[in-house]
């Protein structure tokens, strides 16, 4: 018996690679689709037609300051209540210390993250980024996420704005995009009560695109949405990118369960390979020429899946994540990942690599 080919699919899939815009039905088409290997063709070529052959990655840190948090998300393992005794918050020179560190071993960007501590001012977060800035002007910092900047606002009895434009004044210089989740606020409300709506989390990169903060955007998926949700998501994205164009690439990961609520409580199951290649390929296909970098997520995937994400529409390899704790609070494994490793992992594909910036600058060619 033959196997026979979703011709819907097809005339979606022709339709991304003449560079049309898919609408939300053909989205969801494409995201329940379980033939991989067709989108996988499709989203490898339009990556190829896009931005070419070559893999990049940054080498980089992604440090935590605080777990502490109200934000209460179901899918978190790695916050605690302020005031716990399991709950911390790093000191500026606690900070300066980890990324002394990152800088010893090459990184040219620091993330720092962090959970929504109310026991914070917005001078903590000044201080921060002028000590970082005066101590190690050559790393970029890519700090705080809209999470924690409606969190700041919300304290502070500020605007958006006003957060966004003192943190730019004391030294941000670009934005990660985590607290995306899925941007749907009938998911948000049941996961994540205490965390910016779908709006708000928008709303923060819009105004940090206009004020000249380049950003990243992520998804995490598997949390019980369907492709609808996914869908939608990625269409609010790209909605926003061709408005202002201050995106510099997309991230997609699977949700780890392990140590969470939802994980205790079995009411998601992890999304499979199968899930992840799907969401990357289609991520191509839907972002188009709106989103030149869409990011492998070796850090939750594995390195395997990362190279084959590179075969389905992704360009990007990530960082090194010199150091990192949020998915290792999952119970999940991770660790440092050396250049070295990285370009032998690519040129196993026989794929040009180099070491990238923030910004998508090239570093070093290998």
């Amino acid at each position: 018996m033959m196997f026979q080919v979703d011709g819907e699919v097809v005339a979606a899939l022709e339709k991304a690679l003449a560079g049309e815009e898919l609408s939300l039905r053909e989205v969801v088409l494409l995201l329940k689709s379980r033939d991989v290997k067709l989108l996988a063709v499709a989203a490898n070529e339009l990556r190829r037609r896009q931005v070419g052959d070559l893999v990049t990655f940054v080498i980089d840190t992604s440090i935590n300051y605080t777990n502490a948090c109200v934000a209460g998300c179901k899918f978190c393992a790695f916050y605690r209540p302020p005031g716990s005794g399991e709950a911390y918050t790093l000191s500026v020179e606690e900070i300066l210390e980890r990324v002394a560190r990152a800088v010893r071993l090459g990184a040219t960007q620091v993330l720092l993250q962090g959970g929504l501590n109310p026991e914070l001012d917005i001078e903590y977060y000044e201080e921060v980024l002028r000590s970082v800035r005066e101590r190690f002007p050559q790393v970029q910092r890519h700090f705080f996420s809209p999470s924690e900047v409606v969190h700041i606002s919300r304290l502070e009895k500020m605007s958006i704005r006003e957060v966004l434009l003192r943190l730019k004044e004391a030294g941000l210089q670009s934005m990660p995009g985590g607290g995306a989740e899925i941007l749907s606020d009938h998911l948000r409300r049941e996961l994540s009560p205490g965390k910016v709506s779908a709006e708000e989390w928008l709303r923060v990169m819009r105004t940090a695109h206009e004020l000249g903060i380049p950003t990243t955007a992520t998804m995490v998926f598997g949390m019980g949405e369907g492709s609808r949700e996914r869908a939608e998501h990625l269409l609010r994205l790209r909605e926003l990118q061709k408005a202002t164009r201050g995106f510099t690439a997309f991230i997609p990961w699977s949700f780890k369960p392990g140590k969470t609520v939802l994980g205790r409580r079995k009411q998601v199951h992890e999304a499979g390979g199968v899930d992840y290649l799907t969401v990357v390929a289609v991520s191509r296909l839907v972002l188009g020429d709106s989103f030149r970098n869409i990011q492998a997520s070796w850090l939750t995937q594995g390195v395997q899946m990362a190279q084959l994400a590179l075969c389905c529409g992704a360009n990007d390899f990530g960082g090194t994540m010199i150091e990192e704790h949020v998915v290792k609070a999952t119970g999940y494994e991770t660790r440092y990942l050396p250049p070295e490793r990285i370009v032998a992992l690519v040129k196993q594909l026989s794929r040009p690599v180099a070491q990238r910036d923030t910004l998508y600058k090239i570093i070093r060619r290998f």
